[in-house]
C-alpha cells in the first residue's frame, strides 16, 4: 500500500505521496498527488504543496501515476461521450459555445465555468468571424480562465469540428493560427477531456453558453 498525506494545493485539498516517515516522495523533482483517495494521480513540485499535520492514509490508486513529470506531463487530451460527464465538484467544467449572425458575420463566444458549486461566465464579442472561429475561441477563453492547470478539466462543446481538430488529429484547412494557439494553451494542462454534447437540446450548461455567446453579439459596441 502507498502512504498519502493530506496537503493544500492552491485552492484544493489533495493527498501527496509520502514514505513511512511521512516525508514526501520525490521522483525527478515531482511529488504524486491525488484529489481523492484511490483516484487518478497527478504530479506537481513539492514547493506547490502545503503539507497538513494529519495522520497519513494508505491506499492504492485506481489509475497509474503518469510516467511523465510536472510541466512535461501535459497533453493528457482525450474525448468522452456525454454519458461520461463527471460532476463539477470533481473537475472544472467549461461549457463553451460560439454564435454567429451570418457565416461569416458578427460573432460571439460564451463560456460557463462550473467548479465546486461555483459558477462564472464569459461573454465576449469577437467582431466579424465564422461560427467555427467562435466555437474555437470560446474553448480558448475557457481554458485561459483556469488558473490551476494541474486539476482535471472537462471542455463540454457541441462542436464536432473543434473536437476533431483538438482530439482526433484533424488537419485545419482554415483557422490555423487559432488552432495552434489552442494546442499551445492545452499544453499547460495535465488532464483535459473534451465532451461532445448535442446543441440546442435543452441541456442547461450548453444553453447557458449559447445564450452568453449570443448576448455578446446582441450587446456589441
Amino acid at each position: 500500500m502507498t502512504h498519502w498525506r493530506k496537503a493544500e494545493f492552491r485552492d484544493d485539498t489533495v493527498w501527496a505521496e509520502v514514505d513511512q516517515e511521512s516525508v514526501p516522495v520525490q521522483k525527478d523533482g515531482f511529488v504524486a498527488i491525488v484529489y481523492r483517495p484511490g483516484g487518478k494521480a497527478y504530479k506537481t513540485r513539492l514547493d506547490r504543496l502545503t503539507l497538513l499535520d494529519e495522520e497519513p492514509l494508505t491506499f492504492e490508486l485506481t489509475a497509474p501515476t503518469p510516467k511523465s513529470s510536472g510541466a512535461t506531463a501535459r497533453g493528457g487530451i482525450k474525448s468522452a461521450p456525454f454519458s461520461g460527464l463527471k460532476g463539477e465538484g470533481v473537475v472544472v467544467q467549461l461549457w463553451t459555445d460560439g454564435a454567429c449572425t451570418g457565416n461569416p458575420g458578427p460573432a460571439g463566444a460564451g463560456v460557463l465555468v462550473r467548479h465546486k458549486g461555483n459558477e462564472s461566465e464569459i461573454s465576449e464579442y469577437l467582431g466579424t468571424g465564422t461560427n467555427n472561429i467562435a466555437e474555437l475561441t470560446a474553448i480558448l477563453l475557457g481554458l485561459q480562465s483556469v488558473e490551476n492547470a494541474d486539476q482535471p478539466v472537462q471542455v463540454i462543446t457541441d462542436s464536432s469540428y473543434s473536437i476533431g481538430l483538438l482530439t482526433k488529429g484533424w488537419k485545419p484547412k482554415a483557422n490555423q493560427d487559432l488552432v495552434k494557439s489552442l494546442k499551445q494553451e492545452l499544453q499547460r494542462f495535465t488532464d483535459v477531456t473534451f465532451v461532445k454534447v448535442k446543441g440546442h437540446a435543452g441541456i442547461d450548461g450548453n444553453e447557458r453558453a449559447d445564450s452568453l455567446a449570443r448576448s455578446a453579439i446582441d450587446n456589441r459596441p
